[in-house]
């Protein structure tokens, strides 16, 4: 029960880092389930992407009562995310845990290279 503030406390940033941004809590909650849950690489990236997509919901449901999203926008995003996480999900587990760090952090590297650029 000790660290249970914690866990709450990488709930809370990661729900911040998505309202504010519009994504990417995962990016703050991989690490901090790292840290402080306990658990194996492989089951971060699940539980993440199982936090994650209700916090997702929430904050479009929050876009959309403030008329700042445009679905003509968004639609082949999210055509292309859905079929993307399906792929990505049906290949998690055949992908070493290595790699899937390797490529964790790349993505992270290439989103922080390109945002400041």
């Amino acid at each position: 029960m000790k660290k249970r503030w914690k866990l709450w406390l990488a709930g809370g940033a990661a729900g911040a880092v998505n309202g504010l941004f519009g994504g990417g809590g995962g990016t703050v909650l991989v690490p901090m389930l790292t840290r402080w849950g306990g658990m194996g690489a492989k089951q971060v990236f699940a539980t993440c992407v199982a936090v994650i997509f209700p916090v997702c919901l929430l904050s479009a449901g929050v876009y959309l009562l403030c008329h700042a999203l445009d679905w003509g926008q968004a639609l082949p995003y999210l055509i292309g995310g859905g079929l993307g996480g399906f792929l990505g999900g049906v290949t998690f587990e055949k992908v070493p845990v290595g790699w899937l760090r390797v490529l964790f952090a790349l993505f992270l590297l290439y989103g922080g290279v390109r945002y400041l650029l």
